[in-house]
């Protein structure tokens, strides 16, 4: 068996989001992968056991990362306002700086394999963000609202702010682009909805 290689696996991974991003899961396949990658394909079976496993990793490493992003400098006995400030921020910053990582997750999102990246981002995410809510509420910061509500309306606006931003033109705005005061003045808003 030969060694790992960690230029050539993160060459792979690269190579792995561009055309999943660009082609979609339909298209993409091992051998397509390695021709793009000018490896072989038995070099990303040294790292992957079938396109199924290297999709599922590829959406964990991503999610991951997101995930540790969003909760910098974040921690969950936060008063509710500063807490979800922050995680606009480091959110907005994430999917500004990796945009070909957040289309790739929009991709994932719809998929089986998301399925797999989910219950770990349940996991993670929940055992921050439970006590964070429920910190809220106890503080009379958030109204009590199911899960899904809650997520609605605290993150759906940012997350449409993030694609006006990366689709450029619209058919209202030639040029819209998000920054910190039209983040901050609809973070305002949100917070005006979920308050008690």
């Amino acid at each position: 068996m030969r060694p790992r290689d960690e230029n050539k696996e993160l060459l792979i991974r690269r190579k792995a989001i561009e055309m999943i991003v660009e082609q979609g899961l339909d298209g993409f396949g091992v051998n397509k992968l390695a021709k793009a990658a000018g490896v072989s394909p038995a070099t990303i079976y040294i790292y992957y056991k079938d396109k199924d496993d290297l999709i599922v990793q590829l959406g964990m490493e991503v999610a991951s990362h997101m995930m540790e992003y969003s909760f910098t400098d974040f921690t969950p006995d936060m008063d509710f306002a500063e807490g979800l400030k922050i995680q606009w921020r480091n959110r907005m910053n994430y999917f500004i700086k990796f945009p070909l990582e957040m289309e790739f997750i929009e991709i994932m999102r719809y998929t089986l394999y998301y399925q797999q990246v989910s219950k770990m981002l349940t996991k993670n995410f929940g055992s921050m963000l439970g006590p964070f809510v429920q910190n809220a509420v106890n503080k009379k910061q958030l109204l009590p609202l199911p899960f899904e509500v809650y997520w609605s309306v605290a993150f759906a606006p940012l997350y449409q702010l993030i694609k006006f931003h990366h689709q450029g033109p619209n058919y209202v705005n030639s040029n819209f682009t998000l920054d910190d005061n039209i983040m901050a003045q609809t973070l305002q808003l949100v917070l005006k909805a979920l308050k008690p």
